[in-house]
């Protein structure tokens, strides 16, 4: 378990330079439903996608420290925007939509797709899009069709396992090689996972010193 939790070393200076500037503050900046509505590529950005219900919201809150700042959907599957939010000025985080809502009709798919598509093939200011897995459920056919969109639009991608908390240690390393060995052929997949628990903070350090590093601040 703590191999899993990390997986990566970072030196102090790092890890220390990502928290500060997570702890700058971050606010909501807007929602945007069409290509139109997308803010200047001034800065960098980090996305993050995943299916209804896998913990986006609550990985962001924990990530920012801003308890209330991405909020879920009384309905999974409803939100259909891509949220924008400003950490210290410095980079602009984008809570994707939630995908693969059993209820969901083909038009919201689509639209999903279309948008989703859009983004992540016009945004060179885009630097890594962060896919998030339930440890519970491991990954899906909506995962893979995700992951064959981002490889087909080149876009460098990470996995973050959510809710590790939720399962016997065991199984956290279980499905940890599962996805690694998957991943590890996908052609724009970064070869690091993320092991997470938004509610007891594991993994919550080394998810920001790897946002740091990615937009080379």
């Amino acid at each position: 378990m703590d191999k899993v939790l990390t997986n990566k070393q970072f030196d102090e200076n790092t890890m220390e330079q990502a928290r500060l500037l997570f702890a700058r503050g971050t606010t909501f900046v807007k929602g945007v439903v069409s290509l139109s509505g997308l803010p200047p590529m001034d800065l960098p950005e980090i996305a993050f996608a995943g299916r209804s219900n896998v913990g986006k919201s609550s990985l962001i809150n924990s990530l920012t420290n801003v308890k209330g700042l991405a909020r879920a959907s009384n309905t999974p599957g409803r939100t259909r925007e891509l949220n924008y939010f400003s950490v210290d000025n410095k980079v602009n985080l984008v809570d994707m939509p939630g995908y693969g809502y059993a209820k969901a009709s083909k038009s919201d798919i689509k639209q999903w797709n279309n948008l989703i598509r859009s983004y992540l093939q016009g945004r060179a200011n885009l630097r890594r899009v962060y896919l998030l897995i339930d440890s519970r459920h491991g990954i899906k056919p909506n995962d893979i069709e995700l992951m064959d969109m981002l490889d087909e639009s080149a876009v460098t991608y990470q996995i973050i396992l959510t809710k590790i908390d939720k399962i016997k240690k065991s199984d956290v390393e279980k499905v940890y090689n599962e996805v690694l060995g998957l991943v590890q052929k996908r052609s724009a997949s970064y070869p690091f996972i993320v092991a997470t628990s938004a509610e007891k903070k594991d993994g919550i350090d080394l998810l920001r010193s790897y946002i740091l590093t990615a937009i080379e601040i």
